[in-house]
């Protein structure tokens, strides 16, 4: 019965031991596909800065003045948009 016993207490550890392991995993692999994600939007974040002052010339303004000018123009720019560039 003890050996039985100790054979059962053995396959428990073992099989927690796999649930950590395939946890650790899981927890890994969503890091990594989170870690993609953020590095794909900060990547679009700076080429459409990049864009911004291409077009706008705004190098030479700060955050809060970049900020004042897009919202001075915002309204306008939304009203002529073409349907293709909104969102739906």
């Amino acid at each position: 019965m003890s050996e039985r016993l100790d054979n059962l207490i053995s396959q428990k550890e073992k099989l927690e031991k796999k649930i950590a392991q395939q946890d650790f995993k899981l927890r890994q692999s969503k890091y990594i596909e989170n870690s993609k994600q953020r590095k794909l939007r900060t990547r679009i974040l700076i080429q459409k800065g990049a864009l911004l002052d291409k077009y706008f010339e705004t190098e030479n303004l700060s955050v809060d003045d970049t900020e004042k000018l897009l919202k001075m123009f915002s309204d306008y720019i939304n009203e002529k948009k073409p349907k293709k560039f909104k969102k739906e």
